[in-house]
């Protein structure tokens, strides 16, 4: 019996916009309900440099240079979108039951999906409609219990997940079970 249940992903990507900007970077931790590593995956997906100098300016990108530097100077080791699939796909078979729908974990989780349907389809037909968004955890502990989290941005897909998964911990060692 495969025991992962949560397929914890973060995407980085040349912005915000589905339809004009693509992944640059994913990385996935399969994890069990009580978030223990059972494996990880990662990928950089190469685009066209153009498109990722002419997508990622602005005020974000201006705070992170480096992050972006290391993104655009990554990409030339990248794969081809469907090359990157295909390899999610095959960690997911692996790792998770094939008679259920893969629950995705994250932060924001449903922007990452957003690109997900739109790059890959495959992908998104495996995943199940529910997600598990740390964001909502961080909207009530914040707004309810003025308990804030100190998540660090790294704004790179590995660490980000790393962050995610502290968080939700974080927030359940509050509650009182």
């Amino acid at each position: 019996m495969k025991k992962a249940k949560l397929l914890w992903v973060d995407l980085e990507m040349t912005g915000l916009d589905p339809q004009e900007d693509h992944i640059l970077e994913v990385a996935a931790i399969a994890t069990d309900w009580d978030f223990t590593e059972i494996a990880r995956f990662e990928a950089v997906q190469k685009i066209d440099s153009q498109l990722m100098s002419e997508r990622m300016v602005g005020a974000f990108w201006e705070k992170y240079a480096s992050v972006r530097e290391a993104l655009m100077q990554q990409n030339e080791t990248g794969k081809d979108s469907q090359t990157v699939e295909d390899e999610l796909l095959a960690f997911i078979e692996e790792h998770f039951a094939e008679s259920e729908r893969v629950l995705l974990a994250g932060n924001s989780i449903h922007q990452d999906r957003k690109f997900i349907e739109n790059e890959w389809p495959r992908l998104d037909a495996r995943l199940h409609y529910r997600m598990l968004d740390v964001s909502a955890w961080k909207v009530v502990f914040e707004g309810k219990f003025r308990k804030k989290f100190a998540k660090p941005e790294a704004h790179r897909a590995l660490e980000d997940i790393k962050g995610s998964i502290e968080e939700l911990h974080y927030y359940l060692k509050k509650m009182k079970l």
